[in-house]
């Protein structure tokens, strides 16, 4: 069998921890500025996400908010916009992806309003929504359907849907 020995902590040893932990302290003190200063500014944190009464919106009708500094379309459908974009054939679109994957309540579609081909605003007022009664990005000529979905022109990909939750029937928070 052999024998544990104990030392008795010396003087010495002491100042040794104290030491260290001082300058564990101070270094954290000298650190924390500067890992402080890598968040967010409370205006960027302000602008993460923004609530929307759409009780306003009607059947047809599209708002349009800012969100991160890009134009957010609220779109109210109607029925007929809504069996348009459930029945589009998805192997006919370049950037195939179905209605229901794009909303979370039939009548309600939100998109982020940038073109994704050069990062235009599409139009979508009636009388300027292109062929497929959705959107229109005069710049190069890209349309849009009644979903956000690229189906005609330049732009590679659908209008990027945003991250958004309904609060009530008539709030909608975006972000």
């Amino acid at each position: 069998m052999s024998e544990s020995t104990f030392v008795e902590p010396t003087r010495r040893d002491m100042l040794y921890i104290a030491t260290g932990a001082f300058a564990a302290v101070g270094a954290g003190a000298v650190v924390w500025p500067f890992i402080s200063q890598m968040n967010p500014d409370a205006s960027t944190v302000a602008l993460a996400s923004t609530e929307v009464d759409i009780a306003a919106i009607p059947e047809g009708g599209i708002l349009t908010v800012k969100w991160r500094g890009k134009p957010v379309f609220i779109r109210h459908r109607t029925k007929k916009e809504i069996e348009e974009a459930v029945t589009t054939p998805i192997a006919s679109l370049p950037d195939p992806q179905t209605d229901q994957a794009r909303v979370k309540k039939a009548d309600w579609l939100v998109v982020v309003g940038v073109c994704t081909h050069l990062g235009c605003v599409p139009l979508g007022a009636p009388g300027s929504r292109g062929d497929y009664d959705g959107w229109f990005c005069p710049c190069h000529g890209s349309h849009y359907d009644t979903s956000g979905r690229i189906r005609r022109g330049p732009a590679p990909t659908n209008l990027v849907v945003p991250q958004y939750d309904f609060l009530t029937d008539t709030k909608l928070r975006i972000g």
